[in-house]
């Protein structure tokens, strides 16, 4: 069976802080590791009163710290937010603290409002722009050391920190394909082109000295609880959550509700299932359906997921349910 990975935002529940969220993250990714998980991934968010994750690195190695074996990483890094050498820095300080398990992964996307991407870029257009050759410059940065360099990333040369490109469209799939590198797709919450720039990804794969053949990771939303009707009470935190996005209102995550009748407008309903197009919520034989059928579909040889799920004991249910269904599938497979 394929691994299965966690993605976490680092949630601040409603009537909570940072600080417990941040402790929360930790908590995950000790359960996360001690049920067979692969990877735990931060995504790095700026300006949003529900996420604290923004100094991923930091939160990197906070999670890492109260871990032993699990590979730790992000899910991604905004590059144009940052400058290569600073983010080789960081990301080689991380593999000289946590040996053999640091993960890098990059998009090209703010992570936030246009204000606040202003106030992070050292310039708006060149930084989207340049992506490419960023991700490049990031990769020497990184890798061994050549005579006459006149750059060189203290800690991060010669740490070969491995480099993920995360894309919710086509751009991502093409340059991962063209540089030879493992490939994320963010159909967690963009599905729309999950399906063709996987296809992408797999026709224009070059060979690297990183990777010898494609490999892909996909993305879902995942509630898991003892039964449908609790797993999708759960997942209402998640559709207040999104469809507060859709009005600008970014608030702390909610609390779940009995119903989202008057909490929603029919077209933000509209936006929010489409975004969840591939969500696997459920009890657990309603999880392990839905998952064989994703993956059947996607032929991925990863899963991330994401829990967006209030109560932290639930969450930490949810980790183990759906380990429990990777083992199921795995026995029948």
């Amino acid at each position: 069976m394929i691994p299965f990975s966690i993605l976490d935002l680092s949630p601040i529940t409603q009537g909570s802080n940072a600080s417990q969220a941040l402790h929360n993250s930790r908590r995950l990714a000790q359960e996360a590791e001690a049920s067979g998980y692969k990877r735990f991934w931060l995504a790095e968010h700026h300006g949003m009163k529900g996420i604290a994750s923004a100094a991923t690195s930091i939160v990197i190695s906070h999670v890492a710290a109260g871990t032993k074996t699990i590979r730790v990483g992000s899910g991604g890094i905004m590059l144009p937010n940052h400058s290569p050498l600073v983010i080789a820095e960081q990301f080689g300080t991380l593999a000289a603290l946590y040996p053999g398990r640091i993960d890098l992964g990059l998009g090209r996307a703010p992570g936030t409002d246009m204000r606040t991407a202003s106030a992070l870029r050292r310039n708006m257009e060149a930084s989207a722009n340049n992506f490419p050759n960023d991700v490049v410059e990031l990769q020497a940065l990184l890798g061994p050391t050549r005579d006459g360099q006149d750059l060189i990333a203290v800690p991060g040369a010669d740490s070969n920190v491995p480099i993920w490109l995360l894309g919710s469209s086509h751009f991502s799939a093409h340059l991962a394909g063209m540089l030879g590198l493992p490939f994320a797709f963010a159909s967690h919450f963009a599905p729309d082109m999950l399906l063709s720039a996987l296809e992408i990804y797999r026709e224009r794969f070059e060979p690297s000295q990183y990777l010898d053949q494609p490999h892909a990771m996909v993305g879902i939303m995942g509630v898991a609880a003892d039964t449908d009707a609790e797993a999708n009470h759960l997942f209402t935190s998640m559709q207040q959550s999104f469809a507060a996005l859709r009005r600008n209102a970014r608030g702390q995550f909610p609390p779940p509700v009995d119903s989202m009748d008057g909490l929603w407008s029919e077209s933000e309903k509209i936006f929010v299932d489409h975004a969840m197009t591939y969500a696997v919520v459920g009890g657990p034989e309603t999880v392990k359906t839905k998952l064989d059928s994703f993956l059947a579909q996607t032929e991925a040889d990863e899963l991330i997921v994401s829990m967006p799920i209030y109560d932290m004991d639930a969450r930490l249910k949810s980790v183990r349910l759906f380990a429990g269904a990777q083992q199921e599938l795995a026995k029948a497979a």
